[in-house]
């Protein structure tokens, strides 16, 4: 599915996974983000990090009716403020969509798929 942008000069689609990608992207710039984590793979307990190129796969980008919605799966470093760290990504991702794309989203879900110990 995509997204359908149209202006006076046509209009412009863009896939969910290119949404995708922005929103990795942009939620492992926050503070307290280890890395994203794959919204499928959960082995004993353990998550791996996904390298940039596969951002995408941590993320789910939901259109329904004229509304977006957004789960992003990420892992936290320990010691972190859980909820904070997950604010701040609310707060960049909708940021960042509406200045890439002017995309305005309904929700944005995020998934704690585990703590690492990190030097920050």
């Amino acid at each position: 599915m995509s997204i359908e942008v149209k202006n006076e000069y046509g209009k412009i689609d863009i896939t969910n996974d290119v949404i995708a990608q922005i929103v990795g992207e942009a939620s492992i710039e926050c503070y307290g983000i280890v890395g994203m984590a794959s919204r499928h793979q959960i082995r004993d307990g353990l998550t791996e990090i996904l390298r940039k190129e596969n951002f995408a796969r941590g993320v789910i980008v939901r259109n329904i009716g004229e509304d977006t919605h957004i789960d992003v799966h990420v892992i936290v470093g320990y010691g972190t403020k859980i909820s904070e760290v997950a604010y701040q990504v609310q707060s960049k991702v909708k940021y960042t969509l509406k200045k890439t794309v002017g995309l305005s989203v309904k929700s944005i879900n995020i998934f704690v798929q585990g703590v690492r110990v990190t030097n920050f």
